[in-house]
């Protein structure tokens, strides 16, 4: 499982025309799923996004978590995070999960973060064209890969 975290002022994610989530202070999580992922990565994940300190304290030091900060959470599924481009110029995406796969693994995460928040959190639509819209706070952007546990 890979996800692209960033840190945020705002986001929001509208599907049709109609906002589907929307956060001020937090993250906006961009989750990528393959068929080797299991719940065990989903729990590690999770703890990790949720205990990562990449909000600033009282010294301006990224020293606190989401959970100290009591932020907000959008997580959005994104196949394309495992793109491969190492032959030609169209991206392969062979190594994302198909739905029947990847949705029930999504759900999980979102009920895995909830737990860990302590609270509910947005999401988009899985599978759906939507648009996201975000205002990146630092800009702090960062990559977990839970199989290479970094």
């Amino acid at each position: 499982m890979r996800v692209v975290i960033q840190r945020v002022s705002e986001a929001s994610v509208t599907v049709d025309g109609t906002i589907t989530g929307s956060i001020k202070d937090g993250l906006l999580v961009l989750q990528g799923i393959e068929d080797t992922d299991t719940f065990e990565d989903i729990i590690w994940l999770s703890n990790k996004i949720c205990n990562l300190r990449i909000f600033n304290d009282e010294e301006g030091v990224m020293n606190k978590s989401i959970l100290d900060i009591g932020g907000e959470l959008l997580l959005i599924s994104q196949f394309t995070l495992y793109a491969s481009t190492k032959k030609g110029n169209r991206p392969s995406y062979i190594r994302a999960s198909k739905p029947p796969f990847a949705i029930p693994m999504y759900e999980k995460m979102i009920v895995q973060l909830k737990k860990d928040l302590g609270k509910s959190i947005q999401t988009g639509t899985f599978g759906a064209d939507m648009k996201v819209q975000l205002l990146n706070d630092g800009p702090v952007t960062i990559v977990i890969d839970s199989k290479n546990k970094e």
